[in-house]
């Protein structure tokens, strides 16, 4: 009986060094060498500063910019500098999720001056299930053009180009669908507009 403890004992201890501390060492090198800028967290800068994460959303508020998905962990700015991630968790008769829905609707149907019965992506309306989507739909981006440019004195012809830029397809052309990451979208809009946001 003794001999069985003192095996499961030590098993447990190799193995515990083997997978909880070797590997994702050894891992941690390896990748830092090999994928630095993803391994640093992908980080986006500007003027030599970092600016956020392509791999995280940001809150856009203003009409000079594009909005991202609404989030409903505050886009992961928890408290006690702990980010959060998460969903609502609103069911689809809930009545929060549809007033949730309701104000997203009227805050990009104003702010784009559209009739309240004008067509929005669903992108722009619904948070993701994380609440840290950095993409939204090309679709999600065109609708907000005319905002963005009317905002910055822009025609519409060179925003949508730059929207029609940074259009991602599908990974590997089969997994997802097409996407556009609000972050570098923002970042290269405030490069091309010299009076920037």
């Amino acid at each position: 009986m003794f001999k069985l403890t003192f095996q499961s004992i030590l098993q447990t201890l190799m193995w515990t060094v083997i997978t909880g501390m070797l590997y994702p060492l050894v891992m941690t090198v390896c990748l830092q060498f090999a994928f630095p800028y993803q391994a640093g967290g992908s980080l986006l800068m500007r003027d030599g500063k970092v600016v956020g994460s392509e791999l995280l959303s940001q809150q856009f508020q203003t009409n000079k910019y594009f909005w991202s998905r609404p989030s409903a962990c505050g886009y992961g700015t928890g408290t006690g500098g702990f980010a959060t991630s998460s969903g609502s968790n609103l069911g689809p008769t809930s009545a929060q999720l549809q007033k949730n829905v309701d104000a997203n609707l009227a805050t990009l149907r104003t702010a784009s001056n559209l009739p309240s019965d004008a067509p929005v992506p669903a992108d722009l309306v619904f948070a993701s299930a994380s609440g840290l989507d950095p993409d939204i739909s090309p679709e999600g981006a065109r609708f907000q053009i005319t905002r963005v440019a009317a905002a910055r004195n822009l025609s519409v012809d060179q925003v949508t180009a730059l929207v029609e830029k940074f259009i991602k397809p599908p990974q590997w052309g089969v997994f997802g669908m097409a996407r556009v990451n609000v972050l570098q979208l923002n970042l290269a809009l405030d490069a091309a507009d010299p009076k920037k946001g």
